[in-house]
């Protein structure tokens, strides 16, 4: 099996040109293609990249601080949070709590934007920057829901921008082992994948209702830009700043903070596709009030999701099964006395043997452990990564497409967001239909696949 992952790489030119045209503020409103800003590679190598900073808190924080350790020039941050660190680790940066005000205000000074807010802002700042133009580095999971995904990959091919979402095992040394292994049939056919998270309620809590206080806001946040294309509701610190991600409103739960993680590399590794089906199960504590009624406010306690995928030119079916909230599948009967799998990991079961490695790339572990012999003939056929941020900030002077970009980290999130949709309906196996976007057999879960934005905010 033969996997393409890097794209080609682009022409250069310089950063006066790219700057001279995109200083219109129709930007705002129209995606232009690179070629018409200066080539793909507007910035020969020895310039910096002038990047602006959205989410300037935890990890957007440290994503920028990463970017600025590898020679780009921080010029702007935003953030709600008046007291998000990387205002103080850059002061000399403009600072803005409005991301629109900043890509509007500052279109003539950058030429690339990171994207570190809360899931349910993803797509509205990323497609922002790639409407005015700019690179975009995005965390995962790429966006909040279905149809921003498939309109935000879009969008970033339309434009021809350098893109990166920040699933960072994908850059590793053991992500390529993990490809080579498995196209070199190691382990032999490999119809079934075990992936697994125990984030769920050990990070943020799940299973639990809308909160009735109603407490001050803090003087140095802003709710009401926090909340952005979400419709309001009163403010409560159990949602912000860290405890979002268990809120169906605001994120996608364990699977949408470590699937993006986890899923990559067998997605990667076997060329899976869209999944014909999903299906989910729940604990039925917390996902029902006293009333009976279902509680979709939170993520459940603890899920199984399990995709069908289908059979890819000579590679068999695979059959791939998500564990959270504490569960996981049984520890293989091949690993040495006390040997146990990771707190977050997967597990390919082949027909000659097994592998299994932690979240982010980790190591790949072969069972029987004498598959290791067979393993260190295998040729490294794939090329290495500099590094996953620096991939990205290459990319922006000229280099080669980050590997990550969004063409594969678009499809790769609408297979996490699926299993997200599939917890809106437990026990209902969905038949889905990629082309289209919908699920053919349960359509009442198709209102799902977006959300209504409030006004005032749009894709």
């Amino acid at each position: 099996m033969t996997i393409k992952t890097e794209g080609k790489a682009p022409s250069e030119s310089s950063r006066r040109a790219f700057l001279a045209a995109s200083g219109g503020a129709a930007f705002a409103f129209t995606i232009v293609p690179r070629h018409v800003l200066g080539g793909p590679g507007y910035l020969p190598p020895s310039e910096r990249v002038n990047v602006a900073g959205i989410g300037a808190g935890g990890m957007g924080g440290g994503d920028i601080a990463t970017h600025a350790k590898n020679g780009a020039n921080i010029v702007a941050l935003c953030d709600v949070d008046d007291n998000a660190g990387a205002f103080k680790s850059f002061p000399k940066a403009k600072r803005y709590r409005d991301f629109r005000e900043l890509i509007d205000k500052e279109a003539k000074n950058i030429d690339a934007v990171t994207v570190g807010t809360p899931d349910h802002i993803h797509a509205v700042a990323s497609m922002a920057a790639i409407k005015a133009g700019k690179h975009v580095y995005c965390q995962k999971p790429l966006t909040h829901t279905l149809h921003e995904c498939r309109e935000l990959t879009r969008a970033a091919k339309a434009a021809g921008v350098m893109t990166q979402m920040g699933n960072q095992g994908h850059a590793t040394e053991g992500s390529r082992l993990t490809n080579e292994w498995i196209q070199a049939g190691v382990i032999g056919d490999v119809r079934e994948v075990h992936v697994w998270s125990d984030r769920a309620g050990r990070l943020w809590k799940q299973g639990i209702d809308r909160p009735k206080e109603t407490p001050p806001v803090p003087s140095t946040f802003d709710w009401d830009l926090w909340l952005g294309p979400i419709h309001e509701r009163p403010y409560n610190p159990i949602y912000a700043p860290q405890g979002w991600r268990g809120w169906r409103d605001f994120g996608t739960g364990a699977l949408g903070d470590m699937g993006c993680h986890i899923i990559d590399h067998p997605v990667w590794a076997l060329g899976l596709g869209a999944p014909t089906s999903v299906e989910a199960s729940t604990t039925l504590d917390g996902s029902f009030r006293a009333d009976n009624t279902p509680n979709f406010e939170t993520f459940p306690i603890a899920s199984i999701i399990t995709y069908e995928f289908p059979a890819r030119g000579s590679l068999p079916p695979v059959k791939m099964t998500w564990y959270e909230g504490g569960l996981m599948p049984p520890t293989p009967s091949e690993m040495p006395p006390g040997g146990r799998l990771d707190g977050n990991g997967v597990l390919y079961v082949g027909s000659k043997g097994k592998m299994h490695h932690g979240s982010h790339g980790g190591m790949p572990q072969l069972l029987p452990l004498a598959l290791h012999e067979q393993a260190r003939t295998v040729s490294k056929t794939m090329a290495r990564s500099p590094g996953h941020y620096e991939e990205w900030l290459l990319a922006c002077k000229g280099g080669p497409r980050p590997v990550s970009n969004f063409e594969y980290s678009g499809p790769l999130t609408e297979i996490v967001l699926l299993g997200v949709l599939a917890l809106r309906a437990p026990g209902k196996r969905l038949e889905w239909d990629r082309a289209n976007l919908k699920v053919k057999n349960v359509p009442e879960v198709n209102q799902y696949v977006h959300t209504e934005y409030r006004k005032g905010w749009t894709l």
